[in-house]
């Protein structure tokens, strides 16, 4: 037993430098181009009829600000479409291995999206997948940016990825 206490102290003793010397992980650059987001947003939208819903109009507000560490925007929705509320979590990221951005949310009605994207200095493209039934359908929303304080949304479904149908479209603005 005292044997394993001092092995265990030795290892410690040896291991602290290498923890003393130890960086916290910094965000990377390309995080800062979420700034965008950082803020609450209204948005109304026009949904098309589509296999997962009967359409309609849908209006509600995002709101986003930086996670400490800076490594995530966290953010909170509500949105209404035929009467109906829902709420929901959803985090913007970037992951440095696919250098891609990332999307995650989950909402009231028992929904979760989770998206990789792209941004090229005016529009942000994110494509997911989503199961309806036995079928999985691919996703793709986009986000014109059109100022600082607004953007044009499009989102749509694929069976194939080769046939895009429009799902939704409106517009976006920052309070």
């Amino acid at each position: 037993m005292k044997l394993r206490l001092t092995l265990i102290a030795l290892l410690f003793a040896n291991a602290l430098p290498a923890i003393a010397q130890m960086q916290p992980p910094k965000p990377s650059p390309e995080l800062k181009k979420l700034d965008y987001f950082v803020g609450t947003w209204n948005f109304s939208a026009d949904v098309k009829a589509n296999p997962d819903s009967p359409g309609g109009k849908v209006t509600g507000t995002e709101a986003y600000n930086w996670m400490d560490g800076g490594f995530f925007l966290a953010g909170n929705s509500e949105y209404i479409m035929q009467g109906m509320k829902t709420t929901g979590p959803a985090f913007m990221g970037y992951d440095t291995n696919d250098k891609m951005f990332t999307y995650d949310s989950y909402d009231s009605v028992g929904e979760a999206t989770h998206a990789k994207g792209t941004f090229d200095g005016t529009t942000w493209t994110f494509s997911s997948e989503q199961k309806m039934g036995p079928q999985t359908f691919k996703g793709r929303y986009t986000m014109k940016v059109v100022s600082p304080t607004s953007y044009n949304l499009k989102y749509e479904m694929s069976p194939d990825g080769a046939n895009w149908m429009t799902v939704m479209e409106g517009t976006a603005t920052k309070k």
